[in-house]
């Protein structure tokens, strides 16, 4: 085999992040997701015990906890308080709908807290998310602020909110957050976030938005060149600009933009069932657990993660032979080193 071939298939033995859906379920109503509509299984504490000598062989630095929404796993801070006593960094990635409610406990537990909020208003956060919370969400967010842990904005852009991409970095300020983060509503995926049904959709821009969002573009790079400079808005000009390009990729308006990642080479997702898979838009293997049949005979993550079918699965993804990641929203590159 080439020395490339033989990189690409090499064993994982270093997982520096772990992401764990805590559960399926969701208690917002998203346009963008199914999994309030489908979600059954929780991870117990027990099953997550269970997988700390796997993270310490792997020398896991971080886990973060996801969903479905992690806050509605009942032992969500029984988790969180396992990680952290044997070291790890916890990160609560949340829709914050019970934030306000757990703010003290979240900031004792998590070194970072990241909410997704996709409306500057009332209105848009109900038109996206399904639900009248836009205030309870942006109380929560003050709290753990409050708390002494600013959390991180995690930003879905889509037709129904592109036009307020300058008012959540505002809003993020008034919050007292840490960061803004945006990303492209994913369309191009239909199984992502939980969807199981045919996925239809209107959520992307139509073509004759592109040039607003170009202007917009153009307009934050001058406005807010000290919070590009700063890392409060987390992405690049450049980067954000991938955005406009995704969108006009979905609208045959051109080449979807390269995706430069190499996210299951330092990272993979463990689901509330026990499925591993490389990246939140992969699955992985249906056998590919880190639980049998039956909840037991727990296995080890490594060996897991180096099955041949996992294996074969990342020199794809590294190859560039997946479909999904020729149109993902997300190009995530870490340094091996």
């Amino acid at each position: 085999m080439s020395a490339e071939a033989l990189a690409i298939r090499s064993p994982l033995t270093r997982l520096p992040l772990v992401t764990l859906y805590l559960t399926d379920r969701c208690n917002s109503r998203c346009v963008t997701c199914d999994y309030w509509r489908h979600g059954r299984d929780d991870m117990d504490l027990a099953a997550v015990v269970r997988l700390l000598p796997s993270l310490a062989r792997l020398r896991t630095q971080c886990v973060l906890l996801s969903g479905g929404e992690p806050l509605l796993n009942p032992e969500w801070a029984a988790i969180a308080a396992a990680l952290r006593d044997v070291g790890l960094k916890a990160w609560l990635l949340t829709s914050g709908l019970a934030l306000a409610k757990h703010a003290r406990r979240a900031a004792q537990l998590f070194e970072t807290i990241t909410v997704s909020l996709d409306g500057t208003t009332p209105e848009t956060y109900a038109a996206i998310r399904g639900l009248d919370a836009f205030d309870k969400v942006c109380e929560g967010i003050r709290a753990v602020a409050d708390q002494g842990v600013p959390a991180g904005l995690r930003i879905t852009l889509q037709r129904a909110n592109f036009r307020q991409l300058p008012e959540f970095v505002r809003l993020a300020k008034e919050l007292g957050a840490q960061r803004v983060s945006f990303l492209a509503v994913d369309v191009a995926n239909p199984h992502a976030f939980g969807r199981t049904d045919d996925f239809v959709s209107d959520l992307a821009l139509q073509a004759e938005d592109l040039p607003q969002l170009e202007t917009i573009l153009d307009s934050m790079e001058q406005t807010y060149a000290d919070d590009f400079r700063s890392g409060f808005i987390a992405e690049t000009p450049h980067k954000l600009r991938r955005i406009l390009r995704y969108f006009s990729a979905i609208r045959g308006l051109g080449a979807y933009p390269p995706v430069h990642c190499n996210a299951p080479e330092f990272s993979a997702v463990v689901g509330a069932s026990g499925r591993v898979q490389p990246c939140f838009f992969i699955a992985g293997p249906a056998a590919a657990r880190v639980t049998r049949a039956g909840g037991e005979l727990p296995d080890d993550l490594a060996r897991v993660l180096n099955r041949d079918d996992m294996s074969d699965l990342r020199a794809a993804i590294r190859s560039g032979a997946r479909p999904e990641c020729k149109t993902c929203v997300c190009s995530l590159w870490r340094d091996p080193g």
